[in-house]
């Protein structure tokens, strides 16, 4: 019991981390678009890193948002048959729902780095004049599903555990 409680702990701590990673990226990329605005129209000198870095940026921190948006369930819930909190019912289907969720993630993580290891090995890199290796865009496929995955077992034993007991989506104003 002692390990699934420091489990829980660790991941729930992890997503609430990425998850602060993830919203701070974003404000780096609205600064750099301002930025690139400014320089393009304003003194007419257009950045060339701007437009690559941001995407980076964005898409890191999609990925490893999706930990953070799992742990708050905050993604669209839809509960026509089991509104009651805490029912069997209601576990069993919470529970179905993170085994799917699992098993997604497993397979995208899987693909991701087999693609990643690929582009690696390769030595591929984006076809712009940074010529930034693909590493770094490939690789937030699989470290991102792979803490959804494992935020989604979190879920699971707090389901069943009462541990850190799951946000539920009425708390968080989804309906």
């Amino acid at each position: 019991m002692r390990g699934l409680v420091a489990f829980v702990h660790i991941m729930d701590w992890l997503a609430e981390w990425t998850g602060r990673i993830a919203a701070w990226s974003f404000f780096a990329v609205g600064l750099f678009i301002c930025y690139e605005v400014f320089m393009r129209y304003v003194l007419t000198m257009p950045t060339i890193w701007v437009n690559e870095v941001s995407r980076i940026i964005q898409v890191w921190g999609v990925f490893i948002a999706i930990a953070y948006v799992l742990r708050h369930r905050s993604h669209i819930v839809i509960d026509i048959a089991f509104r009651q909190p805490g029912t069997t019912g209601r576990k069993l289907a919470d529970t179905f729902a993170m085994l799917v969720i699992i098993a997604t993630c497993i397979v995208i993580a899987v693909g991701g780095w087999e693609i990643w290891l690929r582009s690696t090995l390769s030595g591929h890199t984006t076809d712009s004049s940074l010529a930034v290796p693909k590493v770094f865009t490939q690789s937030a496929l699989w470290v991102g599903f792979g803490l959804m995955a494992l935020q989604a077992v979190a879920e699971i034993v707090k389901i069943w555990t009462g541990l850190g007991a799951p946000a539920e989506p009425d708390e968080l104003g989804a309906h």
